[in-house]
């Protein structure tokens, strides 16, 4: 069962051939040309280290055997790992756990600690369906989905926060964890996603069922919500691919706690 699980792993600005999924809708002649390549890249302060987090505390919990997700192997793998409890104080809880290569619980929660603030900035929304977090060494990109966020620590320093773009990289990670088995394939989705013409990014472009959302949703939280923060020119460049998506979005209702 655990091969059937999904994950969607964000890789820089590359799509292979055997992953395209590229279909353009009956109601276009043609696809307009996406501004981005990838949208976690679009502006480093959408969501910065400045910004409240729902974080509230961290319990250590010892050690436990666990199956994670492991990059690196590209397989899943059984360990003990330090497990902590990271509590939000919008009622919600995640477990965290870290992979014993660390060595020591005290080493171990310095990574969670670190995690769990920052995923604490997240909203709600994006909050609710994270169950757990697994952490491991390694230069392999983070991933979202079954319940879950995949982070490895070089790939997060080398790649997400020389560039400043942890907290961003998070909110598309999540989106696939809390908001693509809800919307992806929904009706409204679809109809918006093909009335728009467009995508917003390559990745979106060539993965449209699996990438689209969360593709999309970091640049709709931009121009909704930290519109001071992004150019003029970036806000209007989103609105103008995508502004039948941002009307799905606008229409969810989701519950956008600590940013508004």
């Amino acid at each position: 069962m655990k091969n059937t699980f999904l994950f969607s792993f964000l890789i820089l600005f590359i799509s292979t051939c055997n992953s395209i999924e590229k279909n353009i809708p009956e109601e276009c002649s043609t696809l307009g040309t996406p501004p981005f390549g990838g949208t976690i890249f679009i502006d480093p302060d959408i969501i910065t280290p400045e910004d409240p987090t729902t974080f509230v505390s961290l319990i250590y919990n010892g050690q436990g055997s666990r199956t994670m997700f492991d990059r690196r192997v590209n397989d899943w793998v059984t360990l003990n790992p330090y497990l902590f409890t990271s509590q939000y104080d919008d009622g919600l809880y995640i477990e965290i756990q870290v992979n014993p290569e660390f060595g020591s619980p005290l080493v171990a929660e310095v990574q969670a600690l670190k995690f769990a603030e920052v995923i604490g900035r997240l909203t709600t929304q994006l909050r609710k369906d994270v169950e757990t977090v697994w952490i491991h060494r390694g230069n392999e990109p983070f991933g979202g989905g079954n319940n879950n966020l995949l982070i490895h620590t070089d790939w997060s320093e080398e790649n997400y926060e020389s560039q400043g773009i942890l907290e961003e990289t998070l909110v598309h990670e999540a989106s696939h964890t809390s908001l693509d088995s809800y919307h992806a394939e929904a009706e409204d989705w679809l109809n918006a996603q093909s009335i728009d013409c467009n995508f917003i990014s390559d990745y979106a472009r060539d993965n449209p069922i699996r990438e689209d959302i969360s593709e999309s949703y970091l640049p709709y939280l931009a121009i909704r919500y930290r519109a001071d923060r992004i150019s003029p020119s970036l806000k209007q460049t989103i609105e103008n691919t995508m502004p039948n998506r941002i009307n799905y979005f606008d229409n969810q209702n989701f519950n956008m706690y600590p940013i508004e």
